[in-house]
């Protein structure tokens, strides 16, 4: 099920900071009580490869969304406690100390699946035992939301597990959604800040097309 258009889901997680403090975290209420966007990422596991190296950029760009009032929130259905040790791990040992941003932590799943992003795949019913199995590692993948200040999510996006993502991407995507909000203009191929827009028919089309040739 497809979220672009519509409310994030209206629930609230478990999650926990750089302190250490286990608290929660409704990713709705979070954009639409302090007006602000939300940049939502989740990522498969703790303790993993490409996942470090995305946290860390994030943590890195996270000036740039405060500059356009965004909140960064990561996630993965690793617990609190296991999230912690993560974030107590140093850097040069493959660990994420120094990020500031809350990170959900969905061991019930109840978002994810919520969200369709856990990769399961070949789900089973015995008829005899009543047990469910499924293949797959009941993780997520790596699924991106960007969340307007009303609750509204404008942007979604999943890569599979060995593909990181590209945050200059986010920032752009925040930038052409706020010039959309502020100036009523959409945004062609490959916008960015301080690039021109157009409006919304066909006068504005041809205007665009006449002027930009590539």
């Amino acid at each position: 099920m497809a979220f672009v258009g519509k409310k994030f889901p209206n629930l609230s997680v478990n999650a926990m900071n750089e302190l250490g403090d286990t608290f929660k975290i409704n990713v709705l209420e979070e954009a639409k009580n302090n007006n602000k966007k939300v940049l939502l990422f989740w990522y498969p596991k703790d303790f993993t490869f490409v996942c470090p190296t995305e946290l860390h950029a994030f943590q890195a760009a996270l000036g740039e969304f405060e500059k356009r009032n965004t909140l960064v929130i990561g996630a993965s259905c690793d617990t609190a406690e296991v999230h912690f040790a993560w974030l107590s791990t140093a850097k040069d040992n493959g660990g994420i100390e120094g990020v500031t941003y809350p990170i959900l932590a969905d061991s019930n799943r109840n978002l994810a699946s919520t969200l369709g992003i856990l990769d399961i795949t070949n789900e089973q019913y015995d008829d005899e035992t009543g047990v469910v199995t499924v293949d797959g590692d009941n993780v997520t993948y790596r699924a991106t939301y960007l969340i307007d200040e009303e609750g509204t999510v404008f942007h979604e996006g999943i890569n599979h597990m060995p593909l990181g993502r590209n945050v200059n991407e986010y920032l752009r995507l925040v930038d052409a959604y706020t010039h959309v909000q502020e100036k009523g203009e959409v945004c062609p191929a490959n916008w960015e800040e301080g690039k021109d827009a157009m409006s919304a028919d066909r006068t504005g089309v041809a205007n665009y097309l006449s002027t930009h040739a590539n």
